[in-house]
């Protein structure tokens, strides 16, 4: 059974910097791509960055560029993402994801979904 775990949101004033960690288990990521997502209160979901296991792209939303960052771990089955300089309006719950199975990936079609880790980013 596949899972994904997320962790390290928190709350942070603006400016500040969170790494969020996506840990899986029972899926190599290798496979596929592994990606992080958000959703605001009253707003729909967004895609904030892939990473495509086996070429090592990385694409992002255009409001991250420049200050977020999705890594790998050392370890296959952990995925990183590095926010710094955060602003209020980067205040969400989180998700991490896998497997994409359909269309552009920020269109969210993954297979496998954490239950989510909550940045809050104070002003």
């Amino acid at each position: 059974q596949v899972q994904l775990v997320e962790s390290g949101g928190g709350s942070v004033e603006a400016g500040g910097s969170l790494r969020l960690t996506c840990a899986t288990s029972g899926y190599t990521s290798s496979r596929n791509c592994m990606a992080w997502f958000r959703q605001a209160p009253g707003k729909e979901r967004e895609g904030v960055a892939v990473f495509y296991t086996t070429s090592g792209r990385t694409l992002y939303d255009d409001s991250v560029k420049g200050r977020f960052t999705i890594s790998q771990g050392n370890a296959e089955n952990t995925v990183y993402l590095q926010m710094n300089s955060l602003k209020p309006e980067d205040t969400a719950m989180y998700y991490c994801a896998a497997e994409q199975f359909a269309g552009n990936w920020w269109q969210g079609n993954f297979r496998y979904w954490g239950q989510g880790t909550q940045v809050t980013v104070s002003s």
